[in-house]
């Protein structure tokens, strides 16, 4: 069995983030077909896996790398230990972040030079990781084709790798966030239980995340708003409020919402915060004691290439779900009637897709037919098995393995005589000598092409 290592910056615990999930569920479904290790190195401790989970860093990590044949890795992880590159494995990177459009979105209040510094740090991750694995994996077709752009530029997309595969399938491939195959569970009540003011004959929308600053919770509380005032049993939950991951501080928008909720005299009458992060075998127990769940945000670039896997975990629950439009989940939503769709920043149209799926039966059955007819394929087993088929049969890039890869040069300024020349070679192809004369001794310039 070939040796895999997964490895994520991001904390391994029953609270844990998105990085951290998939890198887990990913080397969950590896683990049926290969042998695998999984490693984070922030902190890991048990979760359940039926493999060995590991915190390494430093000496610790590198007799892991030793151990293994392929090395899947996402983030930051390269650029912390470059000398994964120089270790003679096969390199898997999992794009499913666009990080430098993250970056972007998550810092409007920065000022230019420190965005562009950020962002010059976090290109300059991406491409040295790009420059040096072998195969890449990202969360839908729409990546795939910005990937491909980024490949492109930086070389990677080469006579070596097409000859190889001109689909480029054997380069970079589409592996989703995916589902579970086993179905949720309700073993309690954990929203209807658990906090004042939540009634069981309520009406409960769910956000199912973090509020991060690409997000836009406020036009959803000022729907709350007025939606409340001729539906007063309607209650909105936001899932997580801290980030389990402790690198990460309170994020601007979080506390942007809660302030708009307080003055707004929501706080645990209409909108409830839950300040700590639910433990990812326990979210089945809130997903499940919701009605609807819910996905705003901003159109940016962000949204546009995002895949949002809150809306999996929906899916997953059986929810009907209301999104702002602009990324992947919204066309799929419109597509397959899995719920309502809007535009961003509109409150009232969105209170009116929040109570049309709350309240009208026949809409709620529609969008819940639907999800349970769609969700079966983002299911975990399928969604791996581009990677999984690479971990049993691919090998190192062709243009890495055999030397061949270039990085693009500068494009040579041209000189003057240069110039001349080339215009010349034209003008006799497009018109013969007597062209050649005329440029030379008319008015045209003879570096410029023939029409």
């Amino acid at each position: 069995m070939r040796k895999v290592l997964v490895i994520t910056g991001d904390t391994i615990a029953p609270k844990m983030a998105g990085p951290a999930i998939r890198a887990s569920e990913i080397a969950r479904e590896l683990s049926l077909s290969c042998d695998v290790r999984l490693a984070s190195t922030s902190a890991a401790s048990d979760i359940g896996l039926d493999i060995p989970v590991v915190m390494a860093s430093g000496r610790a990590l590198k007799r892991h790398v030793e151990w293994a044949d392929i090395i899947v890795f996402q983030g930051f992880i390269l650029a912390s230990n470059p000398w994964i590159a120089r270790a003679g494995k096969t390199l898997v990177a999992d794009l499913y972040d666009p990080l430098h459009l993250e970056h972007l979105a998550d810092s409007q209040r920065s000022s230019v030079k420190k965005k562009n510094d950020g962002i010059s740090e976090t290109t300059a991750v991406l491409t040295h990781q790009i420059r040096h694995a072998d195969f890449f994996i990202c969360a839908s077709e729409k990546q795939r084709d910005l990937w491909i752009g980024y490949l492109s530029a930086v070389g990677r997309v080469n006579a070596a790798v097409y000859a190889d595969d001109s689909s480029l399938r054997k380069l970079i491939d589409v592996v989703p966030f995916g589902i579970s195959e086993n179905p949720p569970v309700l073993s309690r009540h954990a929203i209807r239980d658990s906090f004042d003011g939540i009634e069981p004959t309520d009406k409960v929308i769910l956000w199912g995340g973090g509020i991060y600053n690409w997000f836009d919770p406020l036009t959803l509380i000022s729907a709350v708003n007025l939606l409340v005032r001729s539906r007063p049993n309607v209650r909105l939950l936001f899932l997580g409020v801290t980030h389990p991951n402790a690198v990460f501080s309170e994020f601007e928008m979080a506390t942007k919402a809660m302030a708009l909720s307080h003055e707004l005299n929501l706080t645990n009458r209409a909108v409830f915060f839950n300040q700590s992060w639910v433990d990812y075998s326990d979210r089945e127990n809130y997903l499940l004691d919701a009605d609807l769940g819910v996905s705003t945000h901003f159109t940016h670039l962000e949204t546009a290439y995002s895949f949002r896997t809150r809306i999996l975990d929906y899916l997953w629950a059986g929810l009907p779900i209301v999104s702002t439009e602009g990324d992947t989940f919204a066309d799929y939503i419109s597509k397959f009637g899995l719920g309502r769709v809007v535009k961003e920043g509109d409150s009232e149209g969105l209170a009116q897709a929040l109570e049309e799926l709350l309240f009208n039966e026949k809409s709620i059955q529609s969008a819940t037919t639907a999800v349970a007819n769609f969700r079966g394929q983002f299911g975990w087993s399928r969604a791996v098995g581009p990677l999984r088929n690479f971990c049993l049969e691919g090998r190192k890039a062709p243009d890495i393995l055999r030397g061949t890869l270039r990085l693009p040069l500068k494009f040579p300024r041209e000189t003057w005589v240069r110039g001349k020349l080339r215009g010349a070679r034209l003008a006799l192809k497009a018109g013969g000598a007597k062209l050649v004369l005329q440029k030379l001794f008319g008015r045209e310039p003879l570096n410029e092409w023939p029409n």
